[in-house]
């Protein structure tokens, strides 16, 4: 092997992960010893997700109020920037009724979402249930072309649920917004409870990635 084969390869172990010889990538020092350093940083983010996750649960009414205030923001900040960018765009001849009009689209959902929450909600169930009545529509056509032995049956046990659910969500929208923030309260707690661990296990190696010897 030439020695630019050699000091290639030695650098490539600093860079980005390598491929090992089964065709997996390579467990990586440096990003170990990264997130070790930062366990506190991740530990953090899972106690977040965790107490998210608990109001979700137990709170489901505060927590669609939150999200929805928060999308109402988020619209009106990108309104008014959608519209900067408009006007910054004809100034130098370029086109700008595109960002113009995105950005007042935007300031008019954000204000909806501000006055009428409850129009926010229904409108993001309806278009949930518009999806899951689609996707498990396109599923069961699926079906069709799909051989026993390849699952076929599964796919249409998911066709059917996608579809009943979907029905179910344009029949009791309300109740459904409370099930879908429930879903998201554990999906944010397992995602929390994973998180704290790494975190935890994370801080036992902390030492390693500084060079200092671990506390007795």
């Amino acid at each position: 092997m030439s020695m630019t084969d050699k000091n290639g390869g030695a650098a490539s172990g600093h860079g980005s992960p390598r491929m090992g010889a089964g065709g997996g990538f390579q467990e990586s020092a440096a990003m170990s010893a990264l997130l070790a350093q930062n366990w506190w940083a991740i530990a953090l983010r899972g106690a977040a997700g965790i107490v998210f996750g608990l109001i979700a649960l137990f709170m489901p009414g505060v927590t669609i109020g939150v999200l929805v205030l928060w999308f109402a923001a988020y619209m009106l900040v990108d309104g008014i920037f959608g519209i900067v960018a408009g006007v910054r765009a004809a100034r130098r001849n370029e086109r700008w009724g595109g960002l113009i009009l995105e950005g007042i689209v935007d300031l008019i959902a954000g204000a909806i979402a501000f006055l009428i929450p409850a129009a926010t909600v229904l409108a993001f169930v309806y278009l949930s249930a518009g999806w899951a009545v689609i996707s498990g529509a396109l599923m069961l056509a699926a079906v069709f072309r799909l051989r026993p032995t390849h699952g076929k049956w599964f796919l249409a046990l998911g066709g059917v649920v996608s579809v009943l659910w979907g029905i179910l969500l344009f029949l009791a929208p309300i109740p459904g917004a409370v099930v879908m923030t429930w879903w998201l309260g554990a999906y944010a707690l397992v995602f929390g409870a994973a998180l704290l661990v790494l975190g935890f296990r994370l801080r036992a190696h902390r030492h390693e990635a500084t060079g200092a010897p671990a506390p007795a």
